[in-house]
């Protein structure tokens, strides 16, 4: 063929290529194949000048002079074969045991005709990649030239290569490789090497390539060896990355690929946390699934992939002790979005006491997410059943039934009050709800069945309520009301008034004497370490100044402004959205000794840093609103200005109280911003020599609990936690003063801070006064 001839078949080979569009299409390659013809063959990537010397080498053991005499006498199954020459080389080169398969009758007839002469022992089959009509390991070499690669177009998702993958390791025998030529773009990489990741020996090389005098595309054999074990091994690069003569893209991706493969390996092999795939279980990667393990504890994600309606997280745990009173051999536990952040289902010792409590020798727990908000619970136990019976022990029991098991949101009643979509932080619900049980702390000074809590929800946070107050009778209309009547003559007044009495004493108004959130509770129950201060402070007739970054409902500063009549407050809140709902829903209410500031509650910090000084007032350039208080005029960066040459007193209280819309960092409280070592060191500028920094730490990842504690304890003299017990808020508790307080002298801090707090229930100081017990101090 002459040069001509060359350049216009080339240009014929793409204007046919053209005509595939779909490549997953079974008709457009019949119509492909049909018009190329029988004895044109079309080679995806390399061809076998390229090929033979690795493929052989992998083959043959290294053999260079391999021959058909002795050629060991493997099986080798080729998917997608097309009209490709490959099978027909490698029969040449003595491998006999060949078979072909391609989902197109138009190939497999052709090539059954183009090689029942020449090559009678090769076999020919119309089927799908996909779904294989071939025994479980019944080859020792799966074979894939751009077959992977074909089926994996962006577009269409992982589906189908995910599909074919588990078919490849299906048929493959114990010690069989599956040699997969590709270009290796990223998504199928992805995809290939989360497939292999446990009982496979994984390597890539790359296939040399023609001289040219520019890079192109270069194809790699990626293989993966069967390994009668789960063992998980890193993946070996053949090859030199910075020789590798292909377009930079390409390279730039394998690269990336492999190395974050290799990581997650690398996390595999020494993190608690792993959460597996249904499929590495199946293989063995936490034992022999099919027996219960005593106190056997792990994280999967079942579904997805195509596999199911949903994805679900899931942890598996087989009861720590063997016993004869199990009811169920296994069981499921479905605990619903609300309550997955709790302490019982988020956290390994929770999660053991639910184990005892549902008397199945294995659990399995699932944990709902917003992906499941429109599904009902039977769409749920429908899609859930066929992918827990894999996970249940005894797999020769298949008809025994897994019993499903829930616990409620502990929601009664629940009535949306309003819902509005801020800018800064999306959607916002206030929300009033009746649970079904309640805390001694407030069951006792108001006993009454139906408790209605209000409760301030932002839906980026999965799961947590930002914040919550109890809702009482308006006691002040009721006392107006009983003077109406008292004044009043006549039968008909009287009667009106027991009228309007009836109207008024259905009223509810939010509760500030209690607070609701544990976390609320533990804050103020860290003032202890400074009762000492706050009591020199109120017997001299001085303020206290505290700031709080969050306000949320405005349920902790308005608490504060109650109990402690010395504290000068200042909260700090973003957004004017939360404000609004704050005063509207939530009774909140600013006054001399209570102010908001519209503003960024960092650049705020560092505003009182820059005009703190020993002593002196606040001179803030201020605006007047509608209730004609003045508050901080935030400039155009959201700071707020004060006059110059004056300045303000330094901040005895500190409180970070915010949430994360940043979910990568770890926490969902508080955004990483607050706890960066640059913030912390403003912060302790900022305190008064006695003062006290809080900040709510909400976060599942003992690493990033680390992290932060090892921060805090670099900046403050002390450090002091409170893990509350049935939750996953940790309060920090930073203390600038070079004298710190002995755990022994905290019940005697303790009674100080009762003395201070100015509360009308007993019972609801006493839960506070109960937290100082279960602060630590961290060495």
């Amino acid at each position: 063929m002459g040069k001509k001839d060359k350049q216009s078949s080339k240009a014929s080979t793409e204007e046919l290529l053209t005509t595939l569009g779909d490549f997953t299409s079974k008709e457009n390659w019949d119509k492909f194949f049909t018009i190329r013809g029988t004895d044109d063959s079309f080679e995806w990537y390399a061809e076998w000048t390229e090929l033979h010397h690795p493929l052989l080498s992998l083959l043959a053991g290294n053999d260079e002079n391999h021959s058909s005499s002795s050629s060991p006498l493997l099986k080798i199954l080729v998917p997608g074969c097309g009209n490709s020459k490959l099978s027909e080389n490698l029969y040449d080169a003595g491998f006999k045991e060949i078979t072909n398969i391609d989902f197109s009758k138009v190939v497999i007839s052709d090539m059954l005709r183009r090689n029942v002469r020449d090559r009678p022992g090769m076999r020919w089959r119309v089927m799908d990649m996909t779904q294989m009509q071939l025994a479980d390991e019944s080859f020792d070499v799966v074979l894939d030239k751009g077959g992977l690669d074909a089926l994996m177009e962006p577009e269409l998702g992982p589906k189908l290569g995910n599909q074919y993958l588990s078919e490849v390791k299906r048929v493959l025998n114990f010690e069989g490789k599956f040699i997969c030529l590709t270009l290796a773009e990223s998504h199928v990489l992805a995809l290939l090497f989360s497939k292999f990741r446990f009982g496979w020996k994984m390597s890539v090389q790359a296939i040399p390539q023609k001289p040219s005098s520019k890079p192109d595309l270069r194809t790699f054999m990626v293989v993966a060896e069967k390994e009668n074990s789960s063992a998980l091994h890193f993946i070996t690069a053949l090859f030199d990355h910075s020789s590798l003569d292909c377009i930079g893209n390409q390279a730039i991706g394998l690269h990336e690929a492999l190395e974050n493969e290799n990581q997650i390996r690398k996390e595999y092999s020494i993190g608690p946390d792993i959460l597996y795939s249904l499929e590495d279980l199946l293989i063995g990667a936490k034992g022999d699934l099919s027996k219960l393990s005593l106190g056997r504890h792990f994280q999967l994600t079942l579904g997805g992939n195509g596999d199911s309606r949903f994805s679900y997280k899931a942890i598996v745990l087989d009861a720590k002790e063997s016993s004869s009173q199990f009811t169920y051999h296994c069981g499921v536990f479905i605990v619903p979005k609300t309550r997955a952040h709790e302490w019982l289902f988020s956290s390994e010792e929770g999660q053991w006491i639910v184990v005892g409590s549902s008397k199945a020798a294995r659990l399995i727990m699932i944990i709902m997410d917003s992906s499941h908000n429109n599904a009902s619970m039977d769409d749920i136990k429908k899609d859930l059943s066929p992918l827990v019976k894999q996970l249940a022990p005894g797999k020769d029991d298949n008809s025994a039934q897994i019993p499903f098991m829930m616990t409620g949101d502990g929601i009664k009643e629940r009535k949306t009050v309003h819902k509005v979509t801020s800018s800064l932080t999306g959607s916002i619900i206030v929300e009033d709800v009746v649970y079904e049980n309640v805390a001694d702390d407030v069951s006792r000074p108001f006993p009454s069945s139906d408790l209605i809590f209000r409760r301030l929800v932002f839906q980026r946070a999965e799961g947590l309520v930002q914040s919550e107050a109890l809702l009482t009778r308006d006691e002040s209309s009721h006392k107006i009301v009983e003077e109406k009547k008292k004044t009043s003559s006549s039968k008909s007044k009287k009667k009106g008034s027991q009228k309007r009495n009836d109207a008024s004493s259905k009223i509810l108004k939010v509760y500030h004497d209690y607070m609701a959130s544990p976390y609320h509770m533990g804050i103020v129950s860290g003032f202890t370490l400074m009762s000492s201060y706050l009591e020199s402070v109120e017997s001299t007739g001085k303020t206290v100044n505290a700031v709080i970054i969050g306000l949320g409902a405005g349920l902790l500063p308005m608490f504060l402004h109650g109990c402690m009549p010395s504290l000068q407050i200042e909260v700090v809140e973003l957004d004017a959205v939360v404000l609004s709902l704050a005063r509207d829903y939530f009774g909140f209410a600013e006054d001399e000794r209570l102010k908001v500031h519209i503003a960024d509650g960092i650049r705020f910090v560092r505003e009182v840093k820059n005009f703190a000084v020993a002593d002196g007032l606040p001179a803030i350039h201020g605006i007047e609103d509608a209730s004609g208080s003045t508050k901080p005029s935030p400039d155009e960066s959201g700071s707020v200005s004060y006059t110059e040459g004056r300045g303000r007193p330094r901040v005895d209280i500190l409180i970070i109280d915010v949430d994360s819309s940043d979910s990568s960092s770890g926490m969902a409280c508080p955004a990483a911003d607050f706890v960066e070592e640059s913030f912390l060191l403003t912060v302790k500028d900022t305190l008064s020599e006695q003062g006290l920094f809080i900040v709510n730490l909400v976060s599942r990842s003992p690493a990033v609990k680390d992290t932060i504690i090892s921060r805090m304890k670099a900046v403050f003299n002390h450090l002091f936690s409170l893990q509350l017990e049935e939750d996953i808020n940790m309060v920090l508790f930073g203390l600038c003063s070079e004298v710190c307080l002995k755990e022994d002298c905290f019940p005697e801090a303790a009674c100080q801070l009762d003395k201070l707090l100015k509360f009308k229930h007993q019972e609801i100081g006493q839960s506070i006064i109960d937290s100082t017990k279960k602060i630590r101090r961290l060495k």
